[in-house]
């Protein structure tokens, strides 16, 4: 049965208290993606198995194939945005178990992945003080030791570079460079290049090619061969795609598509 937007938030909104330090069966709320800007006083794991998950908050898009997750902590306003054929295994966290203040992308290594599975059967009161207690406290052990990953795009705070990048972000195929987004903001490269560095801590042609790559995480995994994506993600050649991509990623498209 499809459930709407506002029943989810209605829900969320009566879920005062967690009933355990970690919420995430396969049929509970965590597994919907609410994305209408929300927030709620426990921290938020966002994991898909199959899919790709992408989380829109005040500061930046937080994207996620399945070897990684979004942690989003306590109190920051968020959305979650998702195809439809995604397979999510979210978990609520109670807010004294992390640590983490800012939303970060973390990797997911196999057995973090299979303690997920494994959580999401248990029953949403299950036995904290025995062997699904202990799954829990190595689920949670394994999370606080999760590497960050790079798979974010930080939105800028000047009006001017937040259109310009949010434009960019929604046309990956966009090829215009720097010099024309200059001439339209009526200043000159060097000023919208330091103007850039200083508001996001990247360049404009890092930005962008980040911006591009995250792009191509749901294209991939919607099974689009790897020409058409890269250029569909605004690259000419397919060699400078896949470099890019094993740059951020750590692996080619075609390892990543193996795993």
């Amino acid at each position: 049965m499809h459930i709407s937007q506002q029943q989810l938030l209605t829900q969320l909104a009566a879920l005062n208290t967690l009933p355990r330090p970690l919420l995430g069966q396969v049929v509970s709320l965590p597994n919907h993606a609410i994305g209408t800007p929300h927030r709620h006083p426990w921290a938020q794991l966002s994991y898909a198995l199959k899919g790709v998950v992408t989380v829109n908050t005040q500061d930046g898009q937080f994207v996620a194939p399945p070897t990684r997750a979004v942690l989003i902590p306590p109190g920051i306003e968020h959305g979650v945005h998702c195809p439809p054929a995604t397979v999510i295994r979210s978990l609520y966290i109670s807010a004294e178990q992390l640590t983490w203040q800012h939303c970060q992308v973390l990797e997911i290594d196999p057995l973090l992945r299979e303690l997920i599975v494994a959580f999401s059967l248990f029953p949403v009161e299950y036995d904290q003080h025995g062997s699904e207690g202990r799954l829990v406290a190595v689920l949670l052990d394994r999370l606080a030791q999760a590497k960050v990953s790079d798979l974010m795009l930080p939105w800028p705070q000047d009006p001017r570079l937040s259109e310009l990048c949010h434009y960019l972000a929604q046309h990956a195929d966009c090829r215009l460079p720097l010099s024309h987004f200059s001439t339209q903001l009526q200043i000159s490269e060097k000023t919208l290049s330091r103007a850039f560095k200083q508001d996001t801590g990247l360049s404009f042609r890092h930005w962008r090619q980040r911006s591009r790559l995250l792009a191509a995480l749901p294209l991939l995994e919607a099974g689009e061969r790897v020409t058409d994506v890269a250029l569909a993600c605004g690259y000419d050649s397919l060699s400078a795609f896949i470099a890019a991509f094993k740059s951020l990623l750590g692996r080619s498209p075609g390892d990543y598509l193996n795993v």
